[in-house]
């Protein structure tokens, strides 16, 4: 079983192995950029986004996946780090509305509105809001995903 710490490492590895198979696409200057946000929504963030809903992120892994997503963007627009272009900027200029994170987020609250209307009866609401019996261990708790949401 992977850790989801490495989960997540290894979706933006396959993401980022499918941009660089899209190197030509992105350099291309008959390709519009609206076409090249599509292809980046529907390959690229779809590897990213998958099965995100259930996972806690920290604002490290945040940082990560934001980092990832301007460097994609910027290279969709031409832009290099070096013509300092604010990414708020870049985002305007491709009309995206939400980045990454905020679409993740988003996700997981549609997830949980789900699993709110589920019966009761349910496993994954059982398991939402069971109580485990027994100890835990010494140290500061573990982040649950309703303190994520």
């Amino acid at each position: 079983m992977v850790k989801r710490s490495n989960r997540r490492r290894l979706r933006i590895g396959l993401a980022a192995g499918i941009v660089r198979s899209l190197h030509q696409i992105w350099k291309a200057e008959d390709i519009s950029k609206p076409t090249k946000v599509l292809l980046y929504i529907t390959l690229v963030q779809s590897i990213i986004l998958y099965n995100s809903e259930t996972s806690n992120l920290k604002e490290y892994h945040k940082r990560k996946l934001r980092v990832f997503e301007m460097s994609v963007l910027r290279k969709i627009c031409g832009i290099t780090k070096k013509n300092k272009r604010r990414n708020v900027d870049i985002l305007k200029e491709l009309l995206i509305e939400k980045d990454i994170v905020d679409l993740l987020q988003a996700r997981k609250l549609t997830y949980f509105g789900h699993m709110n209307r589920m019966g009761n009866e349910r496993f994954p609401k059982m398991l939402l809001h069971g109580h485990t019996h027994g100890h835990r261990s010494r140290g500061r708790p573990k982040k649950k995903w309703l303190d994520n949401i």
